[in-house]
């Protein structure tokens, strides 16, 4: 069956009846619980089914919102979260804005990989319209920029002819199917084959909602390429309201660096390598601190007339090497230390160093005490802590353990 909304891609609203509702369950996208509803099967509908890799539309019926629109057979399935009576008229209304994004994508998609087999005989094995962007896979290992120059260049041309873009609906035994670029129908296909006309440039077999004229795309921006599967490159791209947009965000955060970098767009990314070099030299004059620091503290332990058998330190600021430094300044034979670094209360590192047998037995305990995990070998047990508020309860611990042999149950 070909649908009002591939019989006529501008429609937005329409009015047609219930054939059937029945309860139902859609698993959301992204994951999560199902979503109890009814699917709804129309006489006919503007809502288009995803299929040919364009995503399907939303909108609403009557006020109840569609949620999901899939292809069964000959129908388009509605999922909603109200039930429908069957028989009753109803009048559907599209999310415009939606649908002539994926139009606009759609179009442009046919386009691109008309004009990419034309000029270099890349073929397209596969596409994808992303909520972002889009992507069109090339049977070539590799493009050059001055061949994805050239074919921007070249598609943008046409769009700026004008170029009318037309369907038309063949038998499913009718010749000219011959004469059209297709990768094949879905298994359960029935009714006419449709076929997308770019005039003097392409005709394609598909099922999707397209543009009346290339004009309509506004413009179109190659993003260049990336790596595909096996031989194959992926070209990433843009078109119509999508360059707008994306230029307007692009044009915020230029207005927002010239703001914070108190220079041009043109000095923007000599600023930024300027401003990561001396980061570098920051991170390494500190963390050169943190090694002094970690010896001072150290030796100063050492240096008491009698030292304790426990050392207990905490700080904000540190990492793994700065425990481990302390740990081999003050020797772990007769000492046990218990050293923490990061936030106060919630998540850090620790590290419980100290003779083999006290560390084997108590680091397991000092790690579930902190609701982190951690390993350890040679009379050291270092991990991650989610609750360093609790410092307090390994600290008591590890006093009852130094001064009896043994910690408490």
């Amino acid at each position: 069956m070909v649908f009002r909304c591939q019989r006529d891609s501008w429609a937005r609203q329409f009015a047609t009846r219930v054939v059937s509702c029945r309860a139902a369950e859609l698993r959301p996208e992204g994951g999560g619980e199902p979503v109890r509803g009814f699917q709804v099967v129309l006489e006919d509908t503007i809502l288009f089914p995803e299929g040919g890799g364009q995503p399907d539309d939303r909108g609403l019926i009557g006020d109840v919102p569609v949620l999901r629109v899939t292809r069964r057979g000959p129908e388009a399935v509605h999922f909603v979260q109200a039930a429908l009576e069957p028989g009753a008229e109803v009048l559907l209304s599209l999310d415009w804005e939606r649908r002539f994004d994926h139009m606009q994508q759609h179009s442009g998609q046919h386009l691109i990989t008309a004009i990419a087999d034309q000029m270099f005989g890349f073929k397209t094995t596969s596409w994808e319209l992303g909520r972002q962007r889009s992507i069109i896979e090339l049977d070539t290992p590799s493009m050059t920029a001055e061949q994805i120059e050239a074919l921007e260049r070249s598609v943008n041309e046409k769009i700026r002819e004008r170029v009318p873009v037309t369907v038309r609906e063949l038998a499913a035994d009718d010749p000219d199917i011959e004469t059209v670029r297709s990768r094949g129908l879905p298994d359960d296909h029935v009714g006419p084959v449709r076929v997308i006309d770019i005039e003097g440039i392409d005709s394609n077999m598909c099922c999707g909602t397209h543009v009346s004229n290339l004009s309509d795309l506004q413009v179109i921006k190659l993003l260049g390429t990336e790596k595909g599967k096996k031989n194959k490159t992926n070209l990433v791209f843009l078109a119509g309201n999508r360059v707008l947009k994306s230029l307007e965000q692009s044009h915020s955060t230029e207005k927002a660096l010239t703001s914070l970098l108190k220079n041009g767009p043109g000095e923007h990314v000599e600023a930024v390598k300027r401003l990561q070099s001396s980061v570098k030299l920051l991170q390494k004059n500190n963390l050169n601190l943190l090694r002094d620091i970690a010896v001072l503290i150290a030796r100063d332990f050492k240096s008491k007339p009698v030292p304790s058998q426990l050392f207990v330190l905490h700080r904000k600021e540190g990492d793994s090497e700065f425990m481990n430094i302390i740990a081999n300044e003050i020797g772990t034979e007769e000492t046990l230390l218990f050293l923490t670094v990061g936030d106060d209360k919630e998540a850090g590192l620790f590290l419980l160093a100290g003779p083999v047998e006290a560390v084997e037995n108590l680091g397991p305990r000092v790690a579930e005490l902190l609701g982190g995990k951690g390993a350890g070998k040679r009379g050291r047990f270092q991990g991650k802590a989610t609750r360093m508020s609790r410092r307090g309860e390994v600290e008591a611990l590890l006093k009852e353990f130094t001064s009896s042999g043994s910690p408490e149950a």
